[in-house]
């Protein structure tokens, strides 16, 4: 529709130009006027100011001038019609547009908040995107906005405010993300988050070791350090390249690329009496390891033994490649 009013627009400038210079050009030849003269003339004429000829006009100069003055008024209405309705559907489409989003944000919940949507918020955004976990994106920047806003739900406003946490749904989130490059506002963000949802889950970028301290004193579960992970990513790199890349494939994700997966107890318990890692069987099903265990309390278990007794609480992590991982995920109805 926008894109459609805005030829409708150009189609409207062009045809006041026109107007304009078919206007001076004719003054110029049928009366000879100078060029200043017959763009006065003009002016006048198609405004319909009601001032006095620069000079008497002749029998065809005033035929001319009827013919304009008629042209002008149907083009210049056309074109002020043209320029209203683009304005008036423009902000039409934003209201609608803002109301579509709010609704799709109030129908969320254990969803995930993620607050800055600048570099580290993007690339979690990207990553919830690719297991197709539902999240609201807190943003100040309407032109970063702007740039995204067919790709992402967004809240506009400042994370620090109460009132933009609760628009996007904090009250009924299970995480929150905080990304923003300042820690100070990311602390104001946790204090404020755990007030409103003492249940959520938060994970909290910091700039500054002395930081973490202070995030984790003011609610955050986890406290990530970008910088450092980088430093410590290009050193290991130089120590031990192959097992780093390795690593490195084994954590991209995406629909053809996913190679690890944490599936919980419960998905299996519905369909398969399961009490231990040998009952699940899933390297012979579906040809995924499993790696490690993870324990209700939390407790980590790498390369668990066979014989392991499962708890409904627990987790598995499993690892295959892209094909063997969608095997467990539709032989068990996950995700």
């Amino acid at each position: 529709m926008i894109r459609l009013l805005r030829s409708k627009i150009v189609l409207a400038i062009s045809l006041m130009l026109l107007v304009l210079s078919c206007g001076v050009i004719g003054y110029k030849l049928l009366s000879d006027y100078t060029w200043i003269e017959a763009v006065y003339m003009t002016i006048i004429t198609v405004t319909t100011v009601g001032f006095s000829e620069v000079k008497p006009l002749d029998v065809n100069a005033k035929i001319f001038t009827v013919f304009l003055i008629v042209t002008s008024v149907f083009i210049f209405g056309f074109a002020l019609s043209v320029i209203t309705e683009y304005l008036l559907g423009r902000n039409s489409l934003q209201i609608l547009k803002k109301k579509k989003v709010k609704k799709q944000i109030d129908n969320l919940s254990n969803h995930i908040v993620v607050c800055g949507y600048g570099r580290n918020g993007m690339q979690a955004a990207e990553k919830l995107k690719a297991y197709k976990r539902p999240f609201v994106v807190i943003e100040k920047n309407k032109e970063v906005i702007d740039r995204h806003e067919d790709e992402v739900l967004f809240v506009e406003g400042d994370a620090n405010e109460d009132e933009i946490l609760m628009q996007a749904g904090v009250d009924r989130a299970q995480y929150l993300i905080t990304a923003m490059p300042d820690d100070a506002a990311n602390l104001f963000v946790v204090l404020s988050a755990r007030q409103l949802n003492n249940k959520i889950i938060i994970i909290s970028r910091a700039s500054q070791v002395t930081s973490q301290s202070k995030l984790k004193l003011a609610g955050a579960d986890k406290v990530i350090m970008p910088d450092k992970i980088g430093g410590d990513h290009m050193a290991s790199l130089v120590v031990m390249p192959d097992l780093i890349t390795f690593m490195d494939k084994l954590s991209i994700e995406g629909e053809h690329t996913t190679n690890l997966e944490e599936v919980e107890i419960e998905d299996f318990t519905d369909q398969i009496e399961c009490n231990s890692l040998r009952d699940l069987d899933l390297r012979k099903k579906t040809g995924c390891t499993i790696i490690g265990y993870i324990e209700p309390n939390g407790n980590y278990i790498i390369n668990p033994e066979a014989d392991l007794e499962l708890e409904p609480k627990g987790k598995v992590i499993v690892l295959g490649r892209p094909e063997q991982i969608k095997k467990l995920n539709q032989m068990f109805q996950i995700g």
